[in-house]
């Protein structure tokens, strides 16, 4: 038995999102504060039964922000379960021991927790005329999170992630329409407690790791006193009886000692010296503290380990962060070993973030051998490492959208040579573009270098602050990769940056042609085709669908960045790539030439002479602030990124201001009253359209106009 699906609705960041899981490892991925921990407790609060019981009792704190006023509304966690064993012990926990077994045992079953108002509250909605927005204000006012209540049904069969359905079971809060009916046989039997699946399936929750050191000082997170006792538990009270008998014995020995009896007697004493003999204790002894009892013997028990080879063993404290980590993890794994011997009726293993402070090699080693044939194991992280390794049919991918945040199956509806063809391209690099808020796809090592640096030196800003990954996918392949983002799959932007390659010189054969012209022609021919096709296949491949968008470079990436106006800073790169006076003198003629295809072919044989990646680096060094990036660049960068914040844009126009004052301090005085305008526009006194205006009349021949002009 595993989990198939998890819905969760108005649970914490979640508003009303999906995941979907398979038999053996899966994996959850998200940046920070997406929600993944959210989801290994949501799991936890139906299948944990070391969690206490005042968990299943929400708080405010658990609805989704995003539904504004949440009196009222409902909590859903719902679990479905696939694979169930025929036996028809099991079968009776599904059932509840209230159905038949009509057309056969279940081979799916859910479980639910609804955290719901009160029967009273539902009576009082139901009891409300349409519209009557002011009596419903009054009911919502009075309810207080003391008026909700946990209950656990199973057997469901309403869809809690069809808002339709959500809507005609709690009710419409926006016409005041309640159902009438107070218990809906669609959202499941309520369970008892005698019945709970928590009894009967074992669960190990692995947290992250972040300060094991203390875990091991707590005897109730220790995970070798949970191994232990788990072991006496099994040992029998007799065979122990000789080393308690030892330890009585051990301790009446070291009470017996002489010293300790006279540093008794003495204590006593000075006692009845200070106090007199009626305020002085009745009794008092010296005793020894070592337990004489099973369980607290194995409390007394530390590990000691040695990470060098010098046969130096140091405690759990003395040990590097890497190495007290995988410790933890060793011991809970294999805490979830013994929890697996007692034969429950499904396993599962939950790991929150492995990866904190363990070596890239062991992350990947790591993953790939945890699985398990009896277990489902459920991941989530943050490691390219550990998502480089992960099956792509297994995965779930956490995006926020404003104020929530959903889930994205990546594999869903894909072709079993399309997901292998996925998995070969997600290696520790892209699968970067699994966790960012948007992509921008490029075909090679320039485009990946000299994008990131543009758009800082343009911006002032990263890629990465702007939450965009540059993934190169080192050919043209784009579809391979692109094909993950779609309404079915990850609601995420991915801008494809690719060349038309479109010929820039006569390319007509001639029969004065050297062999070496002929081929460039060839080659030049060849590659505009292609590129034309290219654009034919790409716009059709993105026809309809809006999370992708295609941008082409109309002849090359090289040659696009000299047009744009960046001819200096190749120039300055001209001596680095040539040694040859006459070579030099012959590119800085060629790239300051007023004839297009001269500045273009020596702009090419600079790249394919240094090599496109090394020349992209030498190019770097020469970029300052007043970059001149090829508008369809801007354009991928506009749509990967969407809206810009009037906060984002302050910030980005803050720095074009102290470039400009930097460069020019002579400008401070007119730029200062720009800054005004900046502040003007971040508290709404002025729209987009007045800011332009200012950043034309302050900043006319900046850059940073091209960047401007492309938000709407």
């Amino acid at each position: 038995m595993h989990i198939s699906k998890m819905t969760l609705v108005n649970y914490r960041n979640f508003s009303n999102t999906t995941l979907k899981f398979q038999r053996g490892v899966n994996t959850i991925i998200g940046e920070n504060g997406s929600g993944k921990s959210n989801i290994l407790r949501a799991i936890r609060l139906l299948l944990d039964d070391t969690m206490v019981r005042a968990a299943y009792r929400l708080e405010e704190s658990d609805f989704c922000r995003s539904l504004g006023e949440w009196r009222g509304h409902w909590i859903v966690i719902s679990v479905e379960f696939e694979d169930i064993s025929a036996d028809e012990a099991v079968q009776a926990l599904f059932l509840h021991g209230t159905a038949a077994l009509e057309g056969g045992p279940l081979a799916k079953a859910t479980y639910n927790l609804i955290f719901r108002p009160k029967k009273e509250i539902r009576l009082k909605l139901a009891a409300l005329d349409v519209f009557d927005d002011e009596q419903l204000k009054k009911i919502r006012n009075a309810i207080t999170i003391d008026d909700y209540e946990t209950v656990f049904t199973g057997r469901s069969s309403a869809d809690f992630s069809d808002p339709s359905v959500y809507q005609s079971i709690v009710g419409d809060f926006e016409t005041c329409i309640f159902s009438a009916e107070t218990e809906f046989p669609e959202i499941g039997a309520k369970v008892p407690g005698f019945l709970s699946v928590t009894k009967e399936v074992s669960l190990t929750f692995i947290q992250a790791l972040r300060d094991v050191v203390a875990e091991f000082h707590n005897n109730r997170t220790n995970p070798l006193f949970s191994l232990l006792k788990s072991k006496s538990g099994e040992i029998d009270p007799v065979s122990m009886l000789p080393i308690t008998d030892m330890v009585r014995d051990l301790n009446a020995s070291i009470e017996g000692l002489e010293d300790v009896q006279s540093v008794r007697n003495h204590i006593r004493e000075t006692i009845k010296d200070a106090a007199g003999e009626t305020y002085s204790p009745a009794s008092l002894s010296i005793k020894s503290d070592l337990p004489d009892e099973a369980e607290k013997l194995f409390q007394s028990l530390r590990l000691f380990v040695g990470e060098a080879d010098d046969g130096y063993e140091g405690g759990i404290h003395e040990l590097s962060l890497g190495g007290a980590n995988l410790i933890y993890l060793t011991l809970k794994l294999l805490e979830f070993k013994y929890q697996r011997e007692k034969l429950a009726i499904a396993n599962f293993l939950l790991i929150e973030e492995p990866e904190a402070h363990i070596h890239t090699h062991i992350q990947k080693t790591l993953f790939d051998r945890i699985s398990y044939n009896d277990a489902q194991v459920i991941y989530t992280t943050h490691s390219t490492h550990i998502s480089e390794v992960s099956n792509v049919s297994n995965v779930n991918i956490l995006g926020r959208q404003g104020p929530y945040c959903e889930a994205y199956q990546p594999a869903t509806g894909l072709k079993p040579s399309e997901v292998r063809s996925i998995q070969r391209y997600l290696d520790a690099v892209r699968s970067n573009l699994l966790f960012a808020k948007s992509v921008v796809l490029v075909e090679g090592d320039a485009e990946e270098i000299l994008i990131p640096i543009l758009v800082k030196k343009l911006l002032g800003l990263s890629v990465d602050e702007l939450g965009i990954s540059v993934i190169n996918i080192r050919s043209t392949g784009f579809k391979n990769v692109a094909v993950l983002f779609n309404d079915l799959r990850i609601r995420k932007r991915c801008a494809i940056v690719t060349d038309l390659d479109t010929t820039f010189f006569d390319v007509t054969p001639q029969v004065t042609d050297s062999e070496a012209l002929a081929k460039r022609k060839r080659k030049a021919i060849g590659s505009q085709k292609a590129g034309g096709e290219r654009k034919v296949d790409l716009d059709a491949f993105i026809a309809g669908n809006s999370w992708l968008s295609v941008f082409y470079a109309p002849r090359t990436f090289e040659v696009e960045l000299a047009f744009a106006g960046n001819r200096e800073a190749l120039i300055q790169t001209v001596s680095s790539v040539y040694k040859s006076p006459e070579t030099i003198t012959e590119a800085v003629d060629a790239l300051r030439s007023t004839q297009p295809h001269l500045v273009s072919f020596r702009a090419l044989l600079m790249a394919e002479y240094a090599g496109k990646g090394w020349f992209a680096i030498m190019l770097a060094e020469e970029l300052d602030h007043q970059v001149a990036v090829p508008p369809y660049i801007l354009q991928a960068i506009h749509f990967a990124h969407g809206h810009v914040s009037a906060p984002l844009l302050a910030r980005i126009l803050q720095y074009r201001v102290a470039r400009q004052i930097e460069v020019d301090p002579s400008t401070q005085p007119c730029l200062a009253l720009f800054l005004v305008e900046i502040d003007r526009y971040q508290r709404g006194d002025i729209d987009l359209v007045g800011l332009k205006a200012a950043v034309a009349l302050a900043l006319p021949n900046d850059a940073i106009g091209s960047f401007i002009a492309g938000i709407a």
